[in-house]
């Protein structure tokens, strides 16, 4: 099948200017769009139908680029996807979603057939190599997640330092003096994953402040057992736990539970995941909610803006919201 970038090798031009001539969404010289047109009637060329659009006319869909890497909770990330199509239909807009991590040519492949009005990314890393190319696209975009440098950037999330902040905050509250963070699989940390490295920064910062000691513990999610084990034989004082990884949390308070230790009366729980996940455990848990219907609509709201001109901020930080349940209670002294 011949590809737009076979038709930029034969006229002499880039993808993205064969692109503009078809939409008419760039004005091109009559001499380049008249290489253009012969090179697409020599190759047989059939256009995307973003590409075939009227010129200025838009497509009406925006790009969801959500690659599935591994450690990610899916049913997590499906809540975004979820509130991203709900809030784009009512912007009469479709999404398409991209799920294979493809990076700078996954991108770039999208931009140039014209098919997609605009992004939102997830998934970003502290130092995401797909940020050069964002800043540089005639695509606006919108991040949903934080990366180390979000300048030139417009970026939208749950303030993820100050929700592991105010989970250690309120066990110090409540007289705890050692606490662990459960993070998340240790290949999201390795990945530098943004929001999975602003909550332990959160953890540290609070711990510390707070004179508490403190543990970090990446798991998988099959290792419930191996890391409470792990914890009371490294912190022998643990009182308090802070949970960042939704699968693990009700294996987690389960492992506890058959070392010999009660949630809240020998052991206080928090964790940063949704609601209906932390109302379910069988001792519903103290948590940060996690705003996944919100975030997914404010960043198409930005987009909408930035499609129609309007200024946006850069930075949308949502303050993390605690809501007090049945698994933190004060430090028990013996």
């Amino acid at each position: 099948m011949v590809k737009i970038t076979d038709v930029a090798r034969r006229a002499g031009v880039s993808p993205s200017t064969v692109s503009y001539a078809l939409s008419g969404k760039r004005p091109i010289s009559e001499e380049t769009r008249q290489r253009v047109e012969e090179a697409v009637r020599e190759l047989g060329y059939r256009p995307h139908a973003g590409a075939r659009a009227l010129a200025g006319r838009r497509s009406n869909v925006l790009a969801l680029v959500v690659p599935l890497r591994s450690g990610l909770h899916v049913p997590t990330v499906m809540r975004f996807a979820v509130s991203v199509v709900t809030t784009a239909r009512r912007y009469d807009h479709d999404v398409l979603l991209l799920t294979q991590e493809e990076g700078e040519d996954g991108l770039t492949r999208i931009a140039d057939t014209g098919l997609v009005d605009a992004l939102i990314v997830m998934d970003v890393a502290l130092d995401d190599l797909r940020l050069p190319l964002l800043r540089s696209l005639d695509l606006p975009s919108v991040l949903i997640g934080f990366p180390a440098a979000p300048e030139g950037l417009t970026c939208v999330d749950l303030d993820f330092k100050a929700a592991g902040e105010a989970c250690v905050e309120h066990l110090a509250r409540l007289g705890h003096r050692s606490v662990a963070l459960v993070g998340s699989p240790p290949e999201v940390y390795m990945r530098r994953t943004a929001f999975a490295q602003r909550v332990v920064q959160g953890f540290t910062t609070a711990a510390d402040r707070c004179g508490m000691s403190s543990t970090v513990h990446p798991c998988e999610p099959g290792a419930a057992r191996e890391v409470a084990e792990q914890l009371l034989r490294e912190q022998p004082a643990l009182t308090g736990v802070v949970v960042h990884n939704e699968p693990l949390l009700q294996p987690l308070v389960d492992a506890f539970g058959q070392l010999g230790l009660r949630v809240p009366a020998d052991l206080s729980v928090t964790a940063i995941c949704p609601d209906e996940l932390a109302e379910s455990v069988h001792v519903p848990i103290t948590s940060v909610a996690l705003p996944s219907t919100e975030v997914g609509a404010r960043a198409v709201e930005l987009l909408m803006k930035k499609l129609n001109g309007t200024a946006v901020p850069d930075s949308t930080l949502l303050a993390p919201k605690m809501t007090e349940r049945a698994s933190t209670g004060r430090r028990t002294v013996a």
